[in-house]
This record gives structure tokens, C-alpha cells and sequence, in this order.
């Protein structure tokens, strides 16, 4: 039997082979295609309420077979798994260009829109018709023949390279590695990391240390290596991946990919009577045209740029004066920040690591939730995994189980970088098949356990875990039954990340600080005068931090707004946006293009939408300030953050969500009062 083909609250991983990916797709499109037809024929005017049961039903079934797929090919990538995958790409484009382009089905769903009443249709499920007779219009229903056909060519193209543009990301960061025969060479890493470099090495079956471009290793050498010439080294590597340039010129190469994406794009907006793909974009997202983005995006840089001025004129000045750094190169910009950090506040991140053991953590985290939002979390075995580290989870409240979920927290290869949460069952309540409740996979890439101590995190990776536990927990708190938008389905874009920054907070916050720490030896809290100095540092390059994600949200949003086709506006526009904001030094080596997988991978749909992150995170902080007023462990308002954002889901409109929860609407000053730019 194959094990994608079976029908289960969640995934048998422990059954699942590469071999059986093509067979289990390709037997599900078949199935549905017939489906679709039987439903088409015998649709009931007067029972249009089971057809839309029997749609979501089929996409459900699709879905809870490709998410463990995609979520394999993202996490233990390996040849067989990555061809079975790229194989099905295809199918699946084919797939959805038809449903988006069925004007049978169409007809369904307007017939559903003016009979929702009288159909007894929940909001929830009004808000599904009304998002899908969008899409059937952004997928080119209308359109002639011909031009339908070119939709789905253009689709099935971009699915294609965007994947492929991933792929080659994790190839060039695998095929880099460098090996310390002495341990002399490591000068000014932390223990953690030396240690980290020499289980690699040994895992190798190699003497010595061995670096790579993982974000532990990579993060440990820019920060912490006083070798300059090692930290230029593997900078280069890392900012010339799937390049024309670096260790492996030419090798994984995506400057020409991204110009197809780019071509591709424009020419599907234009298909749809777009200008630009931004528009396309903004679609399905809370601001309304592409001025409003603009507007806010400098809105923020005039805020930030003269505090990210201040910020890197003392790192110059620090560099010189301290490290006799006559000129500040990209490679140093870490490593003198940390060394200002550690001598401006008496403090280093590998001050605080000890007191943040993984589990110690995560055992934190989970009562954290519990007091904001009265939900436990406890730790499940009847899961299968995919990997040994991997640790399953059920959350429940009063004792009723609401959803489950993953965690692989920590770097290894052929796992794609960075973190995130992914659906892997969505909730939704069916006539025939009952109630289905959420599961989330949740990844990071953090440090992993070296020889008997186990995974220390930097206060960053508390952040990052944070974040990623509130993206986890939209998606598996929601009530919403209906699954087109339960969770975060049909969460606006830009909206979409209000929970995770959210749920951050809490990693600042005094007493929440005293339930995520404790010393990996004696199990003490962390102690006030770090407490203390942490607090200080909060705002430590502020400004920097702020202009860089602008950079990214300029590049990215003018890129997708003003793209002709000519192969050089890429690096005008990014040459005009750096101009614009960047306070760094920029290596004429660095293609950080070359890796920007959340808008030209794709992985995560922010293309024309990178700006989405500030965006929330004004929601966000503004959210938060409300929890400053009335208690950051205050139950009632805890409640009220859960019933007003977190179960509603793609249910209801962000913004009218976000009212509800705040009484106002949002306001920008709370996001730059907490980042320390207005004082």
C-alpha cells in the first residue's frame, strides 16, 4: 500500500519512499479529475452547500498527500526524493491552472455567492466563495483559449525555475566546505562552535574543524573569528552561492534564472491586464496598490536612516580605534559589532548561551502559551518522523486536543536553511468525514547537540523559535471549519506574519525570561545583571537592522513594480535602492540575489511581498503594546488576542481583525518606539 495514498490524521513517515511520490500523485489528480466530473453533473441547485463540501474535499485530499512531499524535499533532500518531486511539479501546475480555469466550476460558485443566505452559509464559508471567485479571476478564467493556455504554460515554467532556483541554493551551500587542520586557526570562536566544527569533521571521517555555510557555522566565523582573512573567505562563499563568482563560479548559477522568473512574471501579470506583477501581488494582500507600499517602506527609511548613519559610524570609529581597522570591510561589520556590543554593555551572545539549553527553552515556550492563551503542549510519541532529532507534539485545551505538530530544530545537510512553519493538515470539518484538526511542521536550523551537552541557543534563536511557534500557533489554534481559511489559508500576505513577530515579545520580557532559562549546569535563571545588560542591548543597531530588511523590501518590491524586461534593471535598481538606504559596505562580489529564495525560490510566496515583514511587524508591535498596557501575562487579554486573531484564521479581514483586537486602527509609532528609533 503506499503510504501517501493512506488516509490518517498524519503522516505514516516512517512508510513513506521516494518510489511512491509520482504513483500517489498522479492516482490522486486521476481520482479527483473523474470527482470533479461526477460533481459537475449531478450538482443539486438546491444543495449547492454539499458541492462546496465535496470541492474542499478533494483539494484536501491533494494537499495532505503533497505536504509531507514538499516538506521531505525541503528537509532530507536526496536524488531520488528531489526527481520524484520535481516530476509532480508539473502534474500539480496542470492541475490547478484547470480548476482555476473551469468555468463550470466558476458557475458553482457564483450560484453558492447569490444563494449564500439562503444556503445558511457560516462567514467562514462566504469568505472561501468570495476568495475563490478571486482567484478563478487571477488564475484567467476569462481569458481566450490561446491566453488560457499560455497561463498554464507560464504557471507550470515558473513552478519549474523557482524550484529549481531552491534547489541550487542548497546544492552550492553543501559543496562549500573548509577544514582547520589547527584548532590555532579558530582564534576567538566560541567553544560551542569549535566544538560544532570538530563533530563535523569527525562525521567526515576527517581530523580537525571543519567549517561550512550553514547558518551555525557561518553566523560563529563572521561573529566571532579574528582571522580576517577567514572571515573574508567564507563570506565570499556564502555571498557568491549560485553564482557567476566565488569557490564554485558557475557551477549552481541563478543569474539567469532570475531573469527567466522575472520575464515569466511580467508576462503573467500582463496576461491578467496587470502592469507590473506587483499589482498581481497586491491581490491578495491588505494594501491596496503598490504607492501604498512605496509610501510606507520610505515612510520607514526616513525614520531609520540617520540612526543606521549613527549605528555604522560606530562600528568605524570602534573598529579603528580598538581593532586597528583602518577600513571597514563587509566581512568585518559582524565581528566589530560584537566586539562594540561586548564593550559598550559588557556583553557577548555567548554570555547568554548557557542559559538557554534547547529543551529548557522549549519546555518555557510551551508554558508561556499556556498562561497567554491557557492551551497545554505535551510531548507525543504515536507520531512517526522523518529524522531521530525530530520531536512530535499535541496541543490541547481543558483537555481537548485542538491540534499537532513538529519540531526539527537544528542544521544538518541537505536541509534547506533558514526556518519556518508549514501546514501539514489543515482543520476542517467535513458531512461525510468528520473533524480533521491542524498539523504543523515546524523548522529551524539551529546548533545541534555537540557530543554529550545539549543544543545551546543564542537569545537569537529563542527569537527565531518564538517567531516560528507563532506562525504554528495561527495555524493550529484557528475554529475555523471551513479549510480555504482556517488558520493562516487566506490570511492576507502582508498579515500574515502579526502572530510570529508577535509571540517575540515574550523573549524580552523579565518573567518570561525566568520561565525560558536556565544555566545548562546549574539550571539558574538568567541573572538580573544579564537580564540587565540584555535589556540595554535590545536596540543595539536598531537602525542597521531596520535599513537592511528595507533594502530587502525596496529590492524586491521595486524589482516586481518596475521590471521591462532588460536584463539590467535588476542591478540598477539594486545599485538605486542600496544607494538609498544601505549605511554597509557592499563587496562588488556579493549576489545576494543569487540566494534570495523567499522572492525568487518562492518557498514561501513573499515574491513582491518581502515587505510584507515590516508591514506586520507594525501590526504587531502595536498589538503588543496593548499586552504592555494591561499585563504581557494578562489571561483576559491573552483571550482576547486568541478569539479575535488567532482563531478567526483567513476567516475575516486582517485589518478588521486587527481593530477588533486593538480598537483602532494601527499606527506606526509603536514599531519604531520598540525598535529604539523614536525616543
Amino acid at each position: 500500500m503506499n503510504a501517501l495514498l493512506l488516509e490518517s490524521p498524519f503522516p505514516s513517515f516512517d512508510l513513506i519512499s521516494a518510489d511512491q511520490v509520482v504513483p500517489a500523485i498522479e492516482a490522486i489528480l486521476k481520482d479527483n479529475r473523474a470527482a470533479l466530473i461526477s460533481i459537475k453533473q449531478a450538482v443539486d441547485p438546491n444543495d449547492l452547500v454539499q458541492a462546496f463540501h465535496a470541492l474542499e474535499r478533494l483539494d484536501a485530499r491533494l494537499n495532505e498527500a503533497w505536504a509531507p512531499i514538499a516538506h521531505l524535499n525541503a528537509v532530507m533532500s536526496h536524488d531520488a526524493l528531489r526527481a520524484a518531486y520535481n516530476t509532480c511539479l508539473p502534474l500539480l501546475s496542470a492541475y490547478e491552472t484547470e480548476l482555476g480555469q473551469d468555468r463550470d466550476l466558476l458557475r458553482i460558485y457564483h450560484a453558492i455567492e447569490a444563494q449564500q443566505t439562503a444556503l445558511g452559509l457560516t462567514p467562514a464559508e462566504g469568505k472561501a466563495v468570495a476568495n475563490a471567485l478571486r482567484d478563478f479571476r487571477l488564475s484567467g478564467v476569462a481569458l481566450a483559449e490561446d491566453d488560457r493556455k499560455r497561463y498554464g504554460d507560464l504557471k507550470q515554467r515558473l513552478s519549474e525555475k523557482t524550484s529549481l532556483f531552491s534547489e541550487q541554493i542548497l546544492d552550492a551551500t553543501d559543496a562549500w566546505q573548509k577544514l582547520i587542520a589547527d584548532e590555532a586557526g579558530l582564534q576567538g570562536l566560541p567553544p560551542t562552535a569549535i566544538a560544532l566544527a570538530q563533530q563535523s569533521a569527525k562525521a567526515k571521517g576527517q581530523e580537525g574543524f571543519l567549517l561550512d555555510l550553514s547558518s551555525p557555522s557561518y553566523s560563529a566565523v563572521m561573529t566571532h573569528a579574528q582571522d580576517q582573512g577567514l572571515r573574508q573567505e567564507v563570506y565570499e562563499a556564502f555571498t557568491t552561492r549560485a553564482s557567476e563568482l566565488g569557490p564554485h563560479a558557475g557551477q549552481f548559477d541563478n543569474t539567469g534564472l532570475i531573469q527567466d522568473i522575472l520575464e515569466d512574471r511580467l508576462a503573467l501579470a500582463k496576461l491578467l491586464s496587470f502592469e507590473q506583477f506587483s499589482e498581481l501581488s497586491l491581490a491578495t494582500k491588505m494594501a491596496e496598490n503598490p504607492a501604498a507600499v512605496m509610501t510606507f517602506l520610505s515612510d520607514l527609511t526616513d525614520h531609520s536612516k540617520s540612526v543606521a548613519e549613527q549605528d555604522f559610524e560606530e562600528i568605524a570609529r570602534f573598529g579603528l580605534d580598538h581593532l586597528g581597522l583602518t577600513e571597514i570591510h563587509p566581512w568585518d561589520v559582524a565581528f566589530c559589532a560584537e566586539r562594540l556590543k561586548r564593550h559598550r554593555f559588557d556583553l557577548s551572545d555567548e554570555d547568554l548561551r548557557p542559559y538557554f539549553p534547547a529543551q529548557k527553552v522549549i519546555d518555557g515556550l510551551f508554558e508561556i502559551v499556556h498562561r497567554i492563551f491557557g492551551v497545554a503542549v505535551t510531548a507525543v510519541a504515536d507520531m512517526s518522523v522523518w529524522h531521530p532529532e525530530v520531536t512530535t507534539y499535541l496541543i490541547s485545551r481543558q483537555g481537548e486536543p485542538l491540534a499537532r505538530f513538529y519540531f526539527d530544530l537544528y542544521a544538518r545537510p541537505k536541509k534547506r536553511g533558514g526556518a519556518w512553519m508549514a501546514d501539514c493538515r489543515n482543520r476542517r470539518r467535513d458531512p461525510e468525514q468528520g473533524l480533521t484538526l491542524p498539523v504543523a511542521f515546524l523548522t529551524c536550523n539551529f546548533p545541534p547537540p555537540v557530543n554529550d551537552q545539549p543544543a545551546l541557543l543564542r537569545h537569537d534563536d529563542v527569537v527565531t523559535l518564538f517567531h516560528e511557534f507563532g506562525h504554528g500557533l495561527h495555524h493550529m489554534l484557528t475554529q475555523v471549519d471551513c479549510a480555504s481559511v482556517s488558520g493562516i489559508n487566506g490570511v492576507a500576505w502582508d498579515a500574515v506574519e502579526l502572530p510570529s513577530q508577535f509571540l517575540e515579545n515574550w523573549c524580552w520580557d523579565p518573567e518570561a525570561l525566568n520561565l525560558i532559562s536556565g544555566h545548562v549546569e546549574t539550571g539558574e535563571p538568567l541573572p538580573l545583571a544579564l537580564l540587565s545588560k540584555m535589556q540595554q542591548a535590545r536596540n543595539f543597531q536598531s537602525g542597521m537592522q531596520m535599513v537592511r530588511q528595507l533594502e530587502f523590501s525596496l529590492f524586491d518590491f521595486r524589482l516586481h513594480n518596475e521590471f521591462d524586461g532588460n536584463p539590467g534593471t535588476l542591478q540598477t535598481i539594486l545599485d538605486e535602492v542600496r544607494a538609498a538606504v544601505s549605511v554597509m559596505p557592499i563587496s562588488t562580489m556579493n549576489r545576494f540575489q543569487n540566494g534570495f529564495s523567499h522572492i525568487f525560490g518562492d518557498v514561501m510566496g513573499y515574491a513582491a511581498g518581502y515587505y510584507s515583514y515590516k508591514w506586520a511587524e507594525v501590526l504587531s508591535a502595536d498589538a503588543f503594546s496593548k499586552f504592555k498596557e494591561e499585563g504581557v501575562f494578562n489571561r483576559q487579554t491573552g483571550e482576547r488576542f486568541l478569539t479575535t486573531v488567532l482563531e478567526q484564521g483567513g476567516a475575516r479581514d486582517a485589518l478588521d481583525l486587527f481593530v477588533d483586537f486593538r480598537g483602532r486602527a494601527p499606527s506606526i509609532a509603536a514599531l519604531l518606539h520598540q525598535e529604539g528609533i523614536l525616543r
